[in-house]
């Protein structure tokens, strides 16, 4: 399915997106995460689209904000996409996917990053909020956007950076109250960067770390087989393999791009991936930490 057309003007703004999509299915079953993560995730977006609108915000206030934290390659970005369609299926009606680039908005001019992220959230999310269907926000490297103000600095950071944070707080606030069936994802790799007022706004803050041996294996059975088929897999050194694997600290993001190193690695593999072999994939570990 095509991603939709963004409104003229909808500056940060990447791409729009209206699931379910069959083809992003994978997003959500193939990111190796814990289920009670994925259970937690789900189940929320699912209140927060459904019920937001009656909740009061005195006793309980949900801002619709979930914040996914964690290294990079982990897979923050794809889950959030996975999340989306997974809550379009559950709803069993529409749900428009809205991308948002935080590196839209830094501006040299003073007070315009300012006034374009108010812009974001004072007019163009409300307006894509009232077409009426369940509406979710991705804002990926939220750090960028959503400023430690603390940590940072008046003679590193331009006084319109903290502005800027300024504003996505009062926006966030702005939508919780007047767009409840619009709920946000934000992704950051560094969560330390993040302004303490925006994540003590999210309702849920999930940890996406680094995969444990479990789910490195996980990781490259399922790759692997995408490359040779499941009846030609050596399962049994997979278990050595993933070990290593979490020994050096690879991502999940970094395991599946070692069965391409693996590939690479010789030209009858890149004829033949077939025949690639789970000792191949050993040996490009080997080659890249060695």
């Amino acid at each position: 399915m095509p991603a939709l057309t963004v409104p003229p003007g909808a500056l940060g703004i990447v791409a729009l997106h209206e699931l379910p999509d069959p083809a992003w299915e994978s997003r959500w079953t193939r990111i190796v995460v814990p289920d009670t993560v994925k259970e937690r995730l789900l189940n929320f977006t699912l209140f927060s689209l459904k019920h937001r609108a009656r909740i009061d915000a005195v006793r309980l206030p949900v801002h619709g904000l979930i914040v996914l934290a964690g290294p990079p390659g982990t897979g923050k970005t794809t889950l959030a996409g996975g999340l989306a369609d997974q809550a379009a299926r559950a709803l069993g009606e529409g749900v428009l996917f809205v991308e948002i680039d935080p590196h839209a908005f830094p501006s040299q001019m003073l007070g315009e990053s300012q006034r374009s992220v108010a812009r974001l959230f004072d007019r163009t999310l409300p307006d894509l909020a009232q077409r009426g269907r369940p509406t979710i926000v991705l804002l990926d490297e939220v750090e960028s956007l959503a400023v430690n103000r603390t940590g940072a600095s008046l003679e590193t950071n331009p006084v319109d950076v903290h502005r800027a944070t300024d504003a996505v707080l009062a926006g966030v606030d702005q939508v919780a109250r007047a767009c409840p069936n619009l709920t946000f994802v934000a992704t950051t790799n560094h969560a330390v960067g993040v302004d303490a007022a925006f994540l003590s706004r999210a309702d849920l803050v999930e940890d996406i770390a680094l995969p444990n041996a479990a789910a490195v294996e996980q990781i490259l059975r399922d790759t692997l087989e995408q490359v040779v088929g499941s009846d030609r897999l050596n399962g049994a050194a997979l278990g050595p393999l993933a070990q290593a694997c979490v020994t050096a600290r690879l991502d999940a993001r970094r395991v599946r791009k070692l069965v391409l190193r693996a590939l690479a690695s010789r030209r009858d593999l890149a004829m033949s991936p077939e025949r690639l072999r789970v000792e191949d994939v050993a040996a490009a570990l080997h080659a890249e930490t060695d």
